[in-house]
C-alpha cells in the first residue's frame, strides 16, 4: 500500500433524516465498528425534534436542523426550490463523498437530485418497484402478497424510480399486521443499508452511465436480491 493511500483522509458522509434515525443508528453502528468505509461527519432533519438527531449527538457527529417553514413564502414550488438550495449549502460545506437518505420524508427538487447525482442513495421498504411511496407494507398485506423486503437505490427525479443497488427480502407470514412485517422488513435494512453504503465508500459500487455497477460488473435491473437467509452480519 502506497504512503498517499495510508494517509487519505477517510471518505465523508451526509446523512438526512425525519425521524427516529434506525437506520440512522446502524450506520453510526458500523462506523464504530470499522465497518463503514467512513466517517458520518453530519446528520441533518427537517424537523427540530427528530430522534435521530440525539443518536448523532450522543455519538459525536453533527446534528443540524434546517426548518421548512423558514421557506413558506409563496405556498408553492419555489418553496421546495429555496429549501433545497438552503439543503445544498448546508450539504456542500461539509464536503461529503455520499448522500444517504435514511427515512428523509421531503420530495426533493429537480437540481438537488442533480448536484448529487452518483453520490445519493435511499432506502425504501419495499422490493421496488412495487409498493413505491407510502404506507408500503399496509398495501402489501392487504394485496395479498407472500414476499415483502427493503431496497437500496441511488436517487434520480423520479420517486423511489432510481436505479436499484440491492434488494432484501422477507416472507410475509399469515399472522403478520403492519406492526409485525415493518419490524420484520427493519431488521433487513438495517444490514444491506450499511453493507451498500461502505461498497459505495470503498469505490465498489458506482453509477455507471448504463446503471449500477459492483467490482465494475453491471448489477441486474432489480438489483441483487437477497433472500432472507442470504443477509447476516458477516456481509458487512
Amino acid at each position: 500500500m502506497s504512503f498517499e493511500a495510508e494517509t487519505a483522509d477517510p471518505r465523508r458522509v451526509v446523512v438526512l433524516i425525519s425521524g427516529s434515525g434506525s437506520n440512522l443508528q446502524a450506520l453510526l453502528d458500523a462506523q464504530e465498528h470499522d465497518e463503514l468505509g467512513g466517517d458520518i461527519i453530519a446528520v441533518i432533519s427537517n424537523k427540530a425534534d427528530a430522534y435521530g438527531l440525539e443518536r448523532a449527538r450522543e455519538a459525536g457527529v453533527i446534528a443540524e436542523v434546517v426548518d421548512p417553514a423558514r421557506f413558506r413564502h409563496f405556498h408553492d414550488e419555489r418553496d421546495r426550490d429555496l429549501y433545497d438550495a438552503e439543503l445544498i449549502r448546508i450539504i456542500d460545506h461539509h464536503q461529503p463523498d455520499l448522500v444517504v437518505l435514511a427515512g428523509f420524508m421531503r420530495i426533493l427538487s429537480k437540481a438537488f437530485v442533480l448536484r448529487y447525482h452518483g453520490r445519493l442513495l435511499n432506502i425504501h421498504p419495499s422490493l421496488l418497484p412495487e409498493y413505491r411511496g407510502l404506507h408500503t407494507h399496509q398495501r402489501a398485506l392487504e394485496e395479498g402478497a407472500t414476499l415483502h423486503g427493503a431496497s437500496v437505490h441511488f436517487v434520480t427525479e423520479e420517486l423511489d424510480g432510481g436505479p436499484i443497488v440491492v434488494q432484501a427480502a422477507v416472507p410475509v407470514e399469515a399472522d403478520d399486521d403492519e406492526s409485525t412485517l415493518a419490524e420484520r422488513v427493519l431488521t433487513r435494512e438495517h444490514l444491506i443499508y450499511p453493507m451498500t453504503v461502505r461498497w459505495f465508500l470503498d469505490g465498489r459500487l458506482q453509477l455507471a452511465d448504463k446503471g449500477p455497477t459492483l467490482d465494475g460488473h453491471p448489477l441486474p435491473a432489480s438489483g441483487l436480491r437477497l433472500a432472507p437467509e442470504d443477509v447476516s452480519d458477516e456481509d458487512l
